[in-house]
């Protein structure tokens, strides 16, 4: 499956309720400054432009200012907007957060815990929209990506829902994952033996997986395989602008062996830190970076 499958990125998230906020917040204020503001005096020393650069800011021409005579609608949107101005701002072109809901990253990431995904490792794009306008390189294998859920299968229950997982194939790569062995580009990837894994609070069913380190290009990390038997295999070439993903959790992962390509397009950012962990437990051990 490809993007021409895929249902579009756009959804209702956080991003894009603080986006129509925002907009609403605009008009309101814009609104009332030219009907309802009589007593608000605006600057004469400032420039026009400096004059809106800080009234898209702040709501407000001067920082002496004051609403407390207008509607409350007026108020609170004045009030709020600077605030998740700078909250979406940050979330759309530096960093966002999001919490892993499931296994199927262990032993990298566990259920619980709360990760940072920089927005500008690959480029900077447009919030909400995820339109790519400024680009500073290509995702590499081995990386760990966050992407919206391309939804070949139009389930609604999955519509809008954001994905991480490890991209082990670029475009036009050639993978073959048997046995729960990866080739790529007919060179078969090798592995480390570190043991059986035990596992912890949600990830406990995990406990006897084999432990293994997986030596992908420059980016080796941690994998997970289940000792009875192994997990899906797949043999795909992966077509221009898409890239092939899977879950370090191999026999517990829905990933591109099951439903096809992540387009480059749906690409959110690269997952770098754990800044939280809150399963049955919190756990402070866990913050700082990971493979």
């Amino acid at each position: 499956m490809t993007i021409e499958n895929a249902t579009p990125f756009f959804a209702w998230d956080v991003s894009s309720y603080l986006a129509l906020f925002l907009v609403i917040a605009f008009i309101i204020v814009f609104v009332d400054s030219l009907f309802g503001a009589e007593s608000i005096e605006t600057p004469k020393k400032k420039s026009f432009i400096s004059r809106w650069f800080y009234f898209i800011c702040f709501l407000r021409f001067n920082k002496s200012e004051k609403y407390s005579s207008r509607p409350k609608l007026v108020q609170w949107s004045a009030e709020f907007y600077p605030v998740l101005l700078l909250v979406f701002l940050l979330r759309g072109f530096v960093v966002e957060p999001f919490r892993i809901p499931s296994n199927s990253m262990m032993p990298t990431l566990l259920t619980g815990d709360f990760i940072l995904v920089s927005k500008f490792d690959y480029g900077i794009s447009l919030p909400v929209l995820n339109k790519k306008i400024v680009e500073f390189k290509k995702p590499e294998r081995g990386d760990t990506i966050v992407f919206r859920y391309p939804n070949y299968e139009k389930n609604s229950a999955y519509q809008g829902a954001d994905f991480i997982k490890r991209v082990v194939a670029l475009p036009g790569d050639t993978i073959d994952y048997s046995s729960d062995h990866l080739r790529v580009n007919g060179e078969k990837i090798s592995y480390q033996d570190l043991g059986t894994y035990q596992g912890i609070e949600s990830g406990v069913q995990m406990t006897g997986f084999k432990h293994k380190r997986e030596l992908l290009d420059n980016n080796p990390h941690n994998i997970l395989l289940d000792s009875k038997g192994h997990s899906k295999g797949v043999k795909a070439t992966v077509p221009a602008g898409h890239y092939f993903v899977m879950g370090d959790n191999r026999a517990r992962s829905s990933d591109s062996r099951f439903w096809g390509f992540v387009p480059e397009e749906y690409i959110i950012g690269k997952a770098f830190g754990i800044w939280m962990h809150y399963d049955d437990t919190l756990k402070l051990d866990r913050v700082g970076g990971f493979d």
